[in-house]
């Protein structure tokens, strides 16, 4: 059966009667499935729950589903002996599905490892797929690969932004009008799938970047290191730019550490002055000093920072996201005038660094998208001395180092969540002299409203109210959206009430 897999690198090859077990029935688990079911394959799903949607199209397009537990490998999976098991990305190393494949001695595939084989479903004018740019990174990848998408467009090429931003990487490549670039946004998840994928199988990216790297996802993947080998691999068979975080040793380090095509440049970025082959920011101005022919001598200038206050894009982590994306544009040939234009009219989606109101005085901002301390420590830095709304599922993840720097410059800490405690005692710990109030409140629905009590009756004129948690949402939410909209809501009806004195009674600091 490994030969017959090897021969599968194209839309066009014979999938027919090939047996692919897909595990998880959310959009990527139904692509994959999709997918395969139009080429040919015998497709069984396996799935702990599933949507009414879902549940009635997967029978209609032609595969059959299994509802059931999966703690351990149902009956119908082991009757159905697959050629290959492709997994979601909510699959982790160490569910009971992902061993028993692994130990079946089954080919274990991720839904890029799928995409990657079938690219040249639609090919461009000269025949050839759609090139890729991935990108990844603790905390940006979405902001980023929109950006770049963006850019990208605005030079005047059909690109289109997929994969862990919320559109299947299956979808984009099976598009009919078809694309000149798939901007890929892949988690460490994907790339963990894509570790012990065979070449056949294996991305060429044309360009990719790791933009930052931090503690996320440990329970996950089973240790930092592990989470770091996956991260790393969006460099591997990269063949023009591996765009890295100069202000982050570890992306350089991977950098350097990948097996990229020969020819394959590293282009750094950072908020300070570019150095050749860099992108940078030099008395105010956004700087290229990679893509020219003299860049040893001059730099072209791609926007201004005062360009983008104006757009609401000048804290210093999205500008560090520009940076990036200009790069990755940029070596795909786009002009510093088609830079400067997409980022005129680029905004940032809901939920990261919202301003959601201001109030008498007071800016109320919502960063409920920092679902690590990574994105929370950035937020911190945009806005010193915030009254700061911290706390939720914190996926393992101790937010010691969190609180010894950037948070202890806040002005006071709500501490909302689940894990309050562990929480409350990096602050007795490390930044003692910070105010802490605990909002006890297990309720969903009123969470935010008596945070915003609190916060209301705590913060000063002229200062900020800052949601940036550091932590995931599902313990009291159903994702950082919800969590992100309940505090905007309860902020308008806040002030809808018209008297920032109405709070329930003064607050008590632990």
């Amino acid at each position: 059966m490994t030969s017959r897999l090897d021969s599968l690198t194209s839309w066009h090859a014979d999938w027919k009667g090939l047996r692919v077990a897909v595990l998880g029935l959310s959009m990527t688990g139904f692509s994959a499935a999709d997918t395969l079911t139009e080429l040919g394959a015998e497709v069984l799903v396996l799935s702990a729950s599933a949507s009414e949607d879902y549940e009635r199209l997967v029978p209609a397009i032609g595969a059959r589903l299994v509802l059931d537990p999966l703690d351990e490998a149902p009956p119908e999976l082991v009757a159905f002996a697959p050629d290959v098991v492709i997994a979601s990305p909510g699959f982790s190393p160490s569910h009971p599905l992902v061993r028993w494949t692994q130990s079946a001695g089954i080919a274990l595939w991720g839904d890029v490892e799928l995409a990657w084989r079938v690219r040249d479903k639609v090919v461009r004018a000269d025949g050839t797929p759609a090139d890729w740019v991935l990108i990844t990174g603790t905390n940006g990848k979405t902001t980023t690969t929109q950006l770049t998408a963006t850019l990208l467009v605005e030079g005047g090429l059909r690109a289109a932004p997929c994969g862990n931003i919320g559109v299947p990487v299956l979808d984009a490549v099976r598009d009919p009008g078809g694309f000149d670039v798939l901007v890929v946004e892949l988690s460490s998840h994907q790339l963990w799938y894509l570790g012990p994928s065979d070449p056949a199988g294996q991305p060429v990216p044309h360009s990719a970047v790791c933009l930052n790297l931090a503690a996320d996802h440990l329970v996950w993947h089973g240790s930092a290191e592990a989470y770091r080998a996956a991260k790393a691999l969006v460099y591997r068979n990269t063949r023009v730019a591996c765009v890295y975080n100069k202000a982050d040793e570890a992306t350089r380090e991977m950098v350097e550490d990948a097996d990229v095509t020969e020819g394959a440049r590293a282009v750094g970025f950072d908020l300070g002055v570019p150095g050749p082959s860099d992108l940078g920011v030099v008395d105010g101005i956004i700087a290229d000093r990679a893509f020219l022919d003299d860049r040893r001598n001059s730099a072209l200038e791609l926007t201004t920072i005062a360009d983008l206050e104006q757009a609401g894009l000048a804290a210093p982590h999205i500008v560090q996201n520009i940076l990036a994306a200009g790069a990755l544009a940029r070596a795909l040939g786009t002009e510093p005038a088609a830079i400067r234009r997409g980022l005129e009219g680029f905004r940032l989606d809901e939920h990261r660094i919202q301003v959601v109101a201001r109030h008498a005085g007071v800016t109320w901002v919502d960063d409920s998208k920092a679902t690590n301390p990574h994105a929370a420590a950035s937020s911190l830095r945009a806005y010193p001395s915030a009254v700061w709304i911290v706390g939720g599922d914190l996926k393992g993840v101790d937010l010691s180092d969190l609180v010894a720097d950037a948070g202890r410059t806040a002005s006071a800490a709500l501490v909302i969540g689940t894990e309050r405690d562990d929480v409350v005692a990096a602050f007795a710990r490390h930044a003692p002299d910070v105010r802490v109030y605990e909002v006890g409140t297990g309720e969903t629905e009123g969470v935010m409203t008596r945070v915003v009590e609190i916060a209301a009756g705590i913060v000063t004129e002229g200062g900020t109210v800052l949601l940036a948690p550091a932590a995931a949402s599902f313990d009291q939410f159903t994702g950082y959206a919800d969590r992100g909209h309940r505090f905007a809501e309860a902020v308008r009806r806040w002030i809808d009430r018209g008297s920032a004195d109405d709070t329930g009674g003064s607050p008590s600091a632990l």
